[in-house]
């Protein structure tokens, strides 16, 4: 995608949260700069290295998705570009969404997947 500018955030699900944060804060030395709880089964822990870069994001809210699965999240200058540019290169896309810090949200994102093989002989 010509229009992404960063590689903005990992999101890894977890199932035990205190854990995975002492592991990520305690064990490998990344602050914690949001750590948000509405109660164990949604909670959200963010975590950067100390000189920044991408923002490792842990979650407890996770449907469909397996403890240990990792979400990668680009940003793009132009979503709607993005979109499109993805679409017809035979990417399945969602559609474009703006509820991501709930309905009305000014954050646009959008869903694709990449499904990867890889075959060792």
């Amino acid at each position: 995608m010509e229009n992404v500018k960063k590689l903005m955030m990992l999101a890894v699900a977890v199932r035990d949260m205190p854990r995975a944060k002492a592991f990520y804060s305690d064990k490998l030395g990344l602050k914690v700069t949001t750590d948000y709880r509405q109660d164990d089964a949604h909670w959200w822990v963010a975590l950067n290295l100390p000189e920044g870069g991408v923002t490792i994001t842990l979650s407890t809210f996770h449907e469909n998705v397996k403890p240990g699965a990792m979400k990668l999240w680009f940003a793009t200058s132009d979503i709607s570009v993005a979109h499109t540019e993805l679409g017809d290169k035979g990417i399945k896309v969602s559609e474009v969404a703006d509820d991501l810090h709930g309905p009305g949200s000014k954050v646009k994102w959008f869903n694709f997947r990449i499904l990867m093989v890889i075959n060792h002989t």
